[in-house]
């Protein structure tokens, strides 16, 4: 199906007109022109994942805060990563219809649609409690039926319904967790941002056999995701 084109009934719908505006001068400029990831973008409703407080920040080029205060938000990683990051994460994770996926970092539900849309089924984790209540709400107003999202620690929780085709954080890490890497099918990928500000890196990693093979395309920042381990500050 194509994307659907800036006719006038579009123009007319504020909400769709802002949708239309984010693909055309934030996500597409970003090399994402895959269609099923821009159809996907077009058809999942964005401003449903959003605090009513933000409504007006749906569309923009922004993360934007989903619990406590905007500097709470965003030492913490409460956060909703920008569209674009989103968008070409979905694109470079190449997920299929088949697709089994575990996402780490529910946050608003969002990146869970999304990933629903494309796959087969979504197993969300989300560490804080309010987070995970909210994402439980937004995706069945959005009346996504095939992810569920968990109350959970994915550094650390054992994860029974693996292995899984794709994993995604969403959100950053120092490195790439050895451990999600043992939870991925034969020819599955894992997409991580990972670093150390002022430098992060999409880093996608693909299972073949007992090797995995590494790629770091794009750069990028995130909010960080909590529990997985940070390099230690002291150097000898």
């Amino acid at each position: 199906m194509n994307m659907p084109l800036n006719t006038s009934a579009n123009a007319a719908d504020p909400i769709e007109q802002a949708r239309f505006n984010m693909i055309q001068q934030q996500i597409r400029p970003w090399n994402v022109l895959e269609q099923n990831v821009l159809d996907t973008l077009t058809e999942v409703p964005r401003e449903l994942f959003v605090p009513p407080e933000h409504e007006g920040l749906a569309f923009m080029d922004i993360e934007i805060p989903l619990h406590g205060t905007p500097e709470e938000a965003a030492a913490k990683g409460w956060t909703m990563q920008a569209p674009r990051v989103e968008a070409r994460m979905l694109q470079d994770l190449n997920v299929k219809p088949t697709d089994k996926i575990l996402e780490i970092g529910a946050g608003s539900g969002y990146m869970a649609a999304l990933l629903a849309h494309l796959g087969r089924e979504v197993l969300s984790l989300e560490i804080v409690p309010e987070l995970a209540e909210m994402a439980r709400e937004n995706l069945a107003g959005a009346g996504v039926t095939n992810a569920n999202v968990r109350l959970a620690d994915g550094a650390t929780d054992a994860l029974p319904e693996g292995p899984f085709d794709v994993i995604v954080l969403s959100g950053s890490v120092a490195e790439v967790p050895a451990a999600l890497l043992q939870h991925l099918t034969e020819g599955g990928r894992l997409g991580a941002i990972v670093g150390q500000q002022p430098v992060m890196r999409a880093t996608f990693v693909r299972r073949k056999g007992h090797d995995f093979e590494t790629i770091s395309p794009w750069d990028t920042m995130a909010a960080r995701l909590h529990g997985f381990a940070e390099p230690s500050p002291f150097k000898f």
